[in-house]
């Protein structure tokens, strides 16, 4: 199953237990294709390395390191026009859209009052986990 994961999900993931960490696991462990562009990378590497400064025992490197070379990598087009109430968000979706795949998995409310444009579900990754996982 492809998906793509925001931010606030991936960091979630690798700074702390619960969903977030439990999608993580079984896409290391094959059961999930996760999907990126490059706009994607650029956000979680500068995220992750602002809040690796404040979490000193956890080394995100590795995990970013796996993610960028086993994900599925799409260039999309941009969307004709911002779908978000915050367009940065639209990356995910422009994402989603390239790659076909139907599942963003995020707690951000500006992805989430958009579920369902065209045909993907925004889920919180507890919802994800026990409809999927």
């Amino acid at each position: 199953m492809k998906i793509v994961v925001d931010t606030n999900v991936l960091v979630s993931g690798i700074f702390f237990t619960g969903p977030p960490h439990r999608i993580l696991q079984a896409w290391k462990n094959g059961k999930l294709q996760i999907v990126l562009s490059a706009d994607i990378i650029d956000e979680y590497l500068r995220v992750s390395e602002a809040l690796s400064g404040k979490f000193a025992g956890v080394d995100a490197q590795p995990i970013l390191e796996l993610l960028i070379k086993k994900a599925e990598i799409v260039q999309p087009k941009r969307l004709p026009e911002p779908v978000c109430d915050d367009p940065d968000d639209d990356k995910f979706l422009a994402a989603a859209i390239s790659s076909g795949a139907k599942i963003i998995i995020s707690g951000d409310r500006h992805l989430l009052t958009v579920s369902g444009y065209q045909s993907i579900s925004v889920l919180r990754p507890k919802t994800f986990e026990e409809r999927y996982l």
